[in-house]
């Protein structure tokens, strides 16, 4: 396929897939939950950050990250007590465990005492044309706090070549507005035109079948090339095209 046939069949894809049937099987459906900003970005970053595995128990270690705050994100964030703290030290998703989780309930009651906020922090450090150094600015914010390393690994940080997967599935989450209803696009200080592909292993295998992608690791060198491709496909969203990659990688197993 040249250019002009790769867009059109991606653009159809776009549509097949980024409808409102997408978020009944994906994590999106966490922060979906919620209509306070400050809930739905907390709720959107605690279930991005464990979004890796299987997608049946992401999302239910998702809900019941939700449950252990009693259903209110925001208010345990800032109000939390020590044994608040301890109920929910019980919590295990894969290697994210309950001190993990602990340790992210204390990074962002920095965030909103100290930083204005997630938007605030991402918006930032945003550049001209990438938000990957954003990513790793938020992540030295973040842990600020008092923490044990073994918590940082949560984060990733695209300065030490990583794709960032879920940090950029966040951020499509939060910045990217359509009239789909699945990307709630609440954050406006941040345009989509500055998102990346959330690359993974499906996606990733897709890009390189379609010629996207070249780079065999998916690391953030290949993030790197896939944007410049998918950016000259529709520079104002490029992003939108995760839906694309994802769906026909793991539902048509392209």
């Amino acid at each position: 396929m040249n250019k002009s046939e790769i867009k059109s069949f991606l653009d159809e894809k776009v549509i097949q897939y980024n409808t409102f049937d997408f978020i009944e099987s994906d994590p999106i459906q966490i922060p979906h939950l919620f209509s306070q900003k400050e809930d739905i970005e907390i709720a959107g970053f605690l279930s991005a950050t464990i979004a890796w595995g299987n997608r049946k128990m992401i999302i239910k270690n998702a809900h019941k990250m939700m449950d252990l705050m009693g259903n209110s994100p925001y208010d345990f964030v800032m109000s939390h007590s020590e044994d608040d703290l301890e109920r929910i030290e019980s919590f295990v998703h894969r290697t994210f465990k309950g001190e993990d989780f602990s340790s992210f309930i204390k990074g962002l009651r920095h965030i909103y005492k100290n930083h204005n906020g997630l938007e605030a922090v991402f918006a930032k450090h945003q550049e001209p044309d990438s938000m990957q150094k954003s990513i790793s600015e938020f992540k030295k914010i973040f842990f600020e706090i008092e923490h044990q390393n073994r918590t940082q690994k949560h984060i990733s940080d695209p300065t030490n070549g990583s794709a960032a997967k879920r940090i950029n599935m966040y951020l499509r989450w939060m910045c990217r507005q359509d009239n789909k209803g699945v990307d709630l696009g609440i954050w406006k200080s941040i345009s989509p035109a500055l998102l990346s592909c959330p690359l993974d292993v499906h996606s990733g295998n897709v890009a390189r079948k379609l010629g996207l992608l070249t780079r065999k690791q998916n690391d953030g060198k290949a993030l790197a090339e896939l944007d410049l491709k998918l950016r000259e496909l529709d520079p104002n969203d490029p992003v939108k095209y995760d839906f694309a990659l994802f769906g026909l990688g793991v539902f048509e197993g392209f």
